[in-house]
């Protein structure tokens, strides 16, 4: 091997990770399966549990859980501040005996504020408190320095391309 094949060999060595290991393992003992995929997956799977790790530590700075963060920061999204019981069961893909836990947490620490809708007394909104707002501003913006932080490595003529396949394939896996 030339001098050039040797580095390059070096280098794919030095960036070789635990699923590289698992890929390989596999293809030793099914070496007829094609595991390509694995390469994708495996890694975004190990990287979404690193990552909620890295989340749940800024937050817990905040005294926050996760689930009261995607609470809290919905709301803060809203248009006009409000939204449903329903509408944040749906947009955190929680069952509404779960949201109605979170949003009793958050109550009970003055964050946000629980009333009947105007029009329809069955339906209840939840309003931010200030409190609720000064606590979710001040995690997102660590979070987005976490984030900041990881995606440093990533040069920026290579993030949009990533966010773009990684927008199509979450398309195509909710589809």
């Amino acid at each position: 091997m030339d001098r050039a094949g040797a580095n390059d060999q070096r280098d794919l060595e030095r960036h070789m990770d635990a699923v590289d290991e698992i890929i390989d393992g596999w293809q030793r003992v099914l070496p007829s399966e094609d595991v390509e995929p694995m390469g994708v997956f495996s890694r975004i799977g190990r990287l979404a549990q690193r990552f909620d790790a890295l989340r749940r530590n800024a937050l817990a700075a905040h005294g926050l859980q996760l689930g009261d963060f995607d609470v809290l920061s919905a709301i803060r999204r809203s248009p006009d501040g409000t939204m449903t019981a329903g509408q944040l069961a749906k947009e955190n893909l929680v069952t509404s005996g779960t949201m109605t836990n979170r949003i009793d947490r958050l109550v009970a620490r003055g964050l946000v504020g629980r009333s009947a809708d105007v029009a329809d007394a069955r339906i209840v909104r939840v309003k931010l408190h200030p409190e609720g707002r000064r606590i979710v501003d001040a995690a997102f913006v660590e979070l987005l320095r976490i984030e900041h932080e990881l995606l440093g490595s990533i040069r920026d003529a290579d993030r949009q391309p990533l966010v773009d396949r990684l927008r199509e394939l979450l398309a195509r896996i909710e589809a």
